[in-house]
C-alpha cells in the first residue's frame, strides 16, 4: 500500500506534531514527509529530526510582512518533499488565499475552540469569560477564511467554575493530541466523517 504523504507546519515547540507524527505508523494510511517551521529556533524541528523526519526553516522576520515573499519561499521545501495532505500544526502565521487555494482540499487545522466559536487567539479566556459549560478544540479543512472550513472533527472539555485560561488550555491540548491523529488517520483513508470524542 502506497502511504499518504504528510507535510506539517510548526512556530514552537510541536507538541501536535509529535502527536501526528508518533500516531504514523503500523497500518496508519499516511507517513511524514516533512516538518516545517517559520522559526529556524523552533523546537518542533530538533524532535522532528531525532525521529528521522525531513525539516526546513523558513524564519518570516526577514520578510517583514510581505506575505507573498514568505510565501514563495515556504513552497520551495514543501513542494519538494511533495505531500498529499498537509497540516497546520500550532503554526502561527496567517497564510494567503493564494498559498490555501494551492493546498484546498487536503489542508488541515487544529484550533483551540469548538469553532465556530472564538475563531483567532485568546479562546481559552474568551470561552471562560462567555461563562461557557465547555470548551474543546476543532480540526478543520483549511480554506482562505481564518479558522473557517468544513469540521473534520471536535473534542469537548468541560469548563469548570474556578478554571484559569492556563488550566483550561491545558487540558484542551491533551484533547488535542488525541483528536487531531484520529482526524489524520481517517482523513488520510479518505473518510471525511467528523471525529466526535467526548
Amino acid at each position: 500500500m502506497s502511504h499518504k504523504r504528510v507535510a506539517i507546519l510548526i512556530s514552537g515547540g510541536g507538541s501536535n506534531m509529535v502527536s501526528l507524527v508518533d500516531s504514523m505508523a503500523g497500518d496508519h494510511p499516511a507517513r511524514p514527509c516533512l516538518v516545517l517551521a517559520n522559526d529556524p529556533e523552533a523546537g518542533g524541528l530538533k524532535k522532528a529530526a531525532a525521529r528521522g523526519i525531513p525539516t526546513a526553516s523558513i524564519d518570516h522576520r526577514p520578510f517583514k510582512g510581505d506575505r507573498a515573499a514568505f510565501e514563495a519561499e515556504l513552497l520551495k521545501p514543501l513542494e519538494a518533499a511533495g505531500p498529499d495532505i498537509v497540516c497546520l500544526a500550532g503554526f502561527m502565521r496567517v497564510l494567503t488565499g493564494d498559498f490555501v487555494s494551492r493546498f484546498q482540499g487536503r489542508m488541515l487545522n487544529i484550533h483551540p475552540s469548538l469553532l465556530p466559536k472564538y475563531k483567532g487567539l485568546n479562546t481559552h479566556a474568551r470561552a471562560i469569560e462567555a461563562g461557557d459549560a465547555e470548551h474543546g478544540c476543532s480540526v478543520h479543512e483549511v480554506t482562505a477564511a481564518l479558522d473557517d472550513g468544513p469540521i473534520l472533527g471536535q473534542a469537548r472539555v468541560q469548563i469548570d467554575a474556578n478554571d484559569t485560561p492556563e488550566a483550561l488550555a491545558a487540558r484542551v491540548l491533551v484533547c488535542e493530541h488525541k483528536l487531531y491523529p484520529a482526524v489524520l488517520r481517517r482523513y488520510a483513508s479518505g473518510d471525511r466523517t467528523p471525529v466526535l470524542l467526548p
